[in-house]
């Protein structure tokens, strides 16, 4: 036994911080958090109003930690255990407001009643009504003066107690900032900056609040698809349970129009389904007793009976939620240079802030009163809401609306990255094709060549001899040897005796007394030579022989995805510049498949580890790849790949887990929505960050120029910038998903 102690895994608190609804904010606490002696770890999400907090319980309490989030202002609610949540599997604990409410609480009041109190002010002021309320030595006080004074303080009521906070934390965030520009705005007589700053900005916090929440909206209407409520059949009744209620092996009922609460397998009953909540997939799937059903799609037509596979936290949707709101947290590298600047941007423009008051007034002799309102200006400048939500706003409103769409992307960083990818690794089998071999071809003895060769009593009894040889045999070759006999009508035939199959070569028997053998050209009729114009074609050859004659050639391939080829187009359509196939498949059939789907590129005969430094390569000659698979045998290439893509994740566990991006339906259609997505979200991006650096750039250089006031850097530079990044972003909810 070892001497060396293992050491405790560490504590984890996790709370909901009702006000913390911007990055600024998290960065804010984070910074105080971090500096707590015990504490490792802390991530959170303005989006869920949420802190995870690592720490070692042995050094630091949850006690003393929920307090240093309450001492910066900010209320902070203990939450659950993941788990405990609804029927969706989300996570408990302490509800989070809607955006319908931020227009309705406590915040909102406050800017309601700076708001009416400026406006009365204003037309006090304008109606000439403006008797002396107080006389100072400083200045008389007129009444439209007190109530501006009182509309900057009511206004300001939102900030001032977190910007006190934040200065004995030494921390330069917004709360800060703005308590000093209003209380600086009345400590120099102008009142009416004042309360503008005050209730404008009160109305910019609003905005922000209220952007945050729509995107919030857009998870939670995820989580909405599924029911609370199941019908269990027990014994011989049908009881309303709660989903929470529903266990491994239960029995559910669903009829038209109802969604299904949980995943499960079809024990009675036959409708078409809608699975576009989960899959993408526009046309309803039909489902019949022993298919897969998946939570929150929508049963459209006849009665089903569903076997309860999964509780409902562990869905696939359940999952899906989850993965989406961990995905906020994965921040892409534009995302965390912002936060970096921001935290360089903020405490340099508030030095600059100060020097414009100093530099003029005791250098030169300035006018104090005039150059304190421009460094008062460049304060409001200095606050970098509108640049650090900028990106993520952007991020949460592109990942939910691929989740709608039958697509999870895991975080920012993905949807950044396949946006610029300029090369795609496709593989073969399950992917380019349907994964499954078929028969595409077959020639009788004696026929001319044709799509099925079956013809006449001689060629149906041929097929009937081969099938009963072949339905004996476990081999993916001979069960689709066994499905084309069904599809043309024949039915195996006959007594067998002696079956043998051989490993890599075929099958024998002995049928009604004739020798029938099935497998490769050379095993069945040694010398025999397959039809001529087969040759080159994609596909393996088998012979059919009975009593040592050819009696029938099949030609066995996996069928290509018809729409494979449109799609691919789509692709190059939206930039990519290099499309490869990587299979295990024979060089002349991959280079078959290749041909008719256009790919610039095969590479065949190639094991797991060949095509994982295939795509090493690739990623070498055209920067990061995108590898797109069936999440099985390519998960070491998916892994290596810049972003690693699986189609028809939907119930797979182990493909959610592998997958950076994954398609949920088990076609190809969404990948070029996908492209057209991300693509789009890398331009949001970029135009809000250079809108929110531009616009604060071109206020700052017309601060000292005395070119703005007050009230436009806080209309402009932060209300006008917010709103403005805000809109842009919530826009990729309406990129289409194509012609899926």
């Amino acid at each position: 036994m070892s001497d060396v102690e293992t050491p405790p895994a560490p504590d984890r608190l996790r709370l909901t911080v009702p006000d913390m609804d911007c990055p600024s904010c998290l960065a804010t606490i984070s910074d105080r958090l971090r500096k707590v002696p015990g504490v490792s770890g802390v991530e959170g999400s303005p989006m869920r109003r949420e802190l995870e907090i690592v720490f070692d319980g042995r050094v630091a309490a949850p006690a003393g930690l929920k307090g240093e989030v309450e001492r910066l202002g900010y209320r902070a609610e203990s939450r659950e255990p993941e788990g405990a949540g609804g029927a969706s599997g989300g996570p408990a604990g302490p509800r989070v407001p809607t955006a319908h409410e931020t227009w309705t609480g406590g915040p909102a009041r406050i800017a309601y009643a700076s708001a009416s109190l400026f406006a009365l002010a204003g037309m006090l002021h304008l109606a000439g009504v403006a008797p002396r309320v107080v006389a100072t030595p400083f200045r008389d006080l007129f009444l439209p003066d007190l109530i501006f004074i009182v509309s900057a303080l009511v206004g300001g009521w939102n900030f001032f107690p977190k910007g006190w906070r934040a200065a004995r934390a030494l921390a330069l965030d917004m709360n800060f900032l703005m308590t000093v520009a209003i209380l600086g705005a009345v400590g120099i007589g102008e009142y009416v900056e004042a309360a503008a700053i005050a209730f404008l900005f009160a109305v910019a916090e609003l905005l922000e609040r209220y952007a945050v929440d729509r995107a919030r909206a857009s998870v939670e209407s995820l989580i909405r698809l599924a029911p609370d409520t199941a019908r269990v059949r027990r014994g011989d009744e049908e009881l309303t349970v709660s989903v929470e209620e529903l266990t491994l092996g239960d029995v559910f009922v669903v009829r038209p129009g109802e969604r299904l609460p949980t995943d499960g397998t079809v024990v009675e009953g036959h409708s078409a389904v809608d699975q576009s909540p989960v899959t993408g997939e526009s046309m309803p799937v039909e489902k019949a007793v022993g298919t897969t059903v998946y939570a929150g799609t929508i049963n459209r037509e006849g009665f089903l009976a569903v076997r309860v596979d999964k509780a409902a936290s562990d869905s696939t949707l359940a999952r899906i939620i989850r993965l989406v709101e961990e995905a906020e947290g994965r921040k892409t590298t534009t995302e965390r240079f912002v936060e970096r600047f921001a935290r360089v941007y903020t405490p340099v423009v508030t030095v600059l802030a100060i020097l414009t008051v100093a530099v003029p007034v005791l250098a030169f002799g300035g006018d104090f009163t005039m150059w304190f309102t421009r460094g008062l200006t460049l304060l409001v400048i200095a606050c970098p809401c509108a640049l650090v939500i900028s990106t993520p706003v952007a991020v949460v409103s592109g990942v939910t609306a691929a989740a709608r769409h039958g697509v999870l992307i895991k975080g920012g960083t993905y949807l950044e990255a396949f946006g610029q990818v300029r090369a795609v690794a496709l593989d073969k089998t399950g992917t380019l094709t349907f994964g499954r071999p078929e028969v595409v071809a077959v020639q009788l003895a004696g026929d001319e060549p044709g799509a099925d060769g079956v013809g006449g009593e001689v060629g149906q009894r041929a097929l009937a001899l081969i099938a009963a040889v072949e339905v004996r045999s476990e081999h993916p070759i001979a069960r689709a040897v066994v499905e084309h006999a069904g599809s043309v009508g024949v039915r195996p035939g006959g007594t067998v005796e002696g079956f043998a199959a051989t490993a890599g070569r075929g099958a024998r028997a002995r049928v009604d007394g004739f020798d029938v053998v099935v497998g490769s050209p050379d095993f069945a009729t040694p010398g025999s030579s397959p039809p001529a114009d087969w040759d080159g074609l994609p596909g393996s050859v088998v012979a059919a022989s009975v009593d040592g004659v050819v009696v029938a050639w099949y030609r066995i391939a996996d069928r290509i995805r018809r729409s494979a080829a449109r799609h691919l187009a789509a692709l190059r359509a939206e930039g990519i510049e290099h499309l490869v196939m990587l299979t295990g498949d024979a060089t002349p059939t991959a280079e078959a498949v290749g041909r008719e789907l256009g790919v610039d590129e095969v590479r065949a005969e190639l094991l797991p580890e060949q095509k994982v430094e295939a795509v090493r390569e690739l990623t070498r000659r055209y920067g990061p790849v995108a590898m797109v698979g069936d999440g099985i045998n390519d998960a070491p290439a998916l892994a290596t790949a810049g972003v690693g893509i699986v189609m028809g994740a939907a119930g797979s566990d182990a493909a959610l887990e592998t997958a950076d991006i994954a398609l949920m339906g088990d076609d190809l259609s969404r990948l070029p929505y996908v492209r057209i997505l991300s693509r789009e979200a890398v331009r949001v991006i970029r135009v809000n960050i250079a809108l929110a650096l531009g616009v604060k750039a071109v206020l700052a250089i017309g601060v000292p120029l005395g070119a703005v006031s007050l009230i436009t850097a806080v209309l402009v530079g932060d209300m006008g910038v917010s709103l403005a990044v805000t809109l842009n972003a919530l826009r990729l909810a309406r990129v289409g998903s194509g012609d899926g």
